[in-house]
């Protein structure tokens, strides 16, 4: 099951949560149940030291070198 990102609409409170189905979590620190559920970003992780990646768009990864931030540069041709 996935653990999603949510957002309480009364206090504010973002929280992880794993849902089964199509539940909506109340909130653990107020209780509400006006909670909504955020975009996450996602991340995956490749065997050895430094092998995390982030696979957002906001992570600039786009392109095929260091100095690409969106994915088209005309130092690497990504």
């Amino acid at each position: 099951m996935p653990i999603f990102e949510y957002k309480c609409g009364k206090c504010g409170q973002e929280f992880e949560e794993l849902v089964f189905g199509e539940e909506t979590p109340a909130c653990p620190k107020c209780g509400s149940a006006k909670t909504s559920k955020l975009m996450s970003r996602c991340r995956a992780k490749s065997g050895g030291e430094g092998g995390d990646f982030d696979m957002s768009p906001s992570g600039g990864g786009g392109g095929g070198c260091s100095s690409c931030s969106g994915g088209s540069c005309s130092t690497c041709g990504h």
